[in-house]
């Protein structure tokens, strides 16, 4: 006995396709829609309100939170998830701006810093309270506390499974007592 499955278009078909069913491709779908929507959000309110994209501020945040505002440029692209290309160009980018130079890894020569300089300091310090009072309303506004735990575990675990490379996280904040 074969299923007649109806799809939203109104296209019909004998047996549905293999793969994700139900309530899983319900989840899967939401997913999709939110990676897309997120990040174009995201990038839409930087490049309108700090003229830079999603991207380079994700570089800028990193280089900034650094111990002495330098990192390899190898270690960046891979907090990034970026090929070194892609990454080049993003801080080729950054330096006509004059909030990042390049540098000779004094350690290793073999080896090129991406270096936030003191301008490229005060445009994170510019852009930061934006950003964030978008993520506080399109993602913390829209969860309960333990909703947003449970998401920022469920994050870990899906990274996890992707690519167990080392991400980049944000320093410590500790508060005295």
């Amino acid at each position: 006995m074969s299923a007649q499955v109806s799809y939203p278009d109104g296209v019909t078909a004998s047996h549905p396709p293999p793969g994700l069913r139900g309530e899983q491709l319900a989840t899967w779908a939401e997913i999709a829609t939110l990676l897309v929507r997120l990040p174009a959000a995201l990038d839409a309110q930087l490049q309108r309100d700090s003229g830079v994209t999603h991207y380079e501020h994700g570089l800028l945040t990193a280089l900034d939170a650094a111990d002495g505002r330098r990192l390899r440029m190898s270690v960046l692209a891979g907090y990034a998830n970026s090929t070194l290309s892609r990454l080049s160009r993003a801080i080729s980018r950054l330096e006509k701006k004059e909030w990042v130079r390049r540098e000779v890894d004094p350690g290793d020569g073999r080896f090129t810093l991406a270096v936030l300089t003191q301008e490229g300091h005060r445009q994170v310090a510019r852009a930061t309270p934006a950003h964030h009072a978008l993520v506080q309303e399109l993602v913390f506004g829209s969860l309960t506390g333990a909703q947003a735990r449970q998401l920022a575990a469920a994050s870990r675990r899906i990274t996890a499974a992707i690519d167990d490379t080392p991400v980049w996280a944000p320093p410590q904040v500790t508060t005295a007592r």
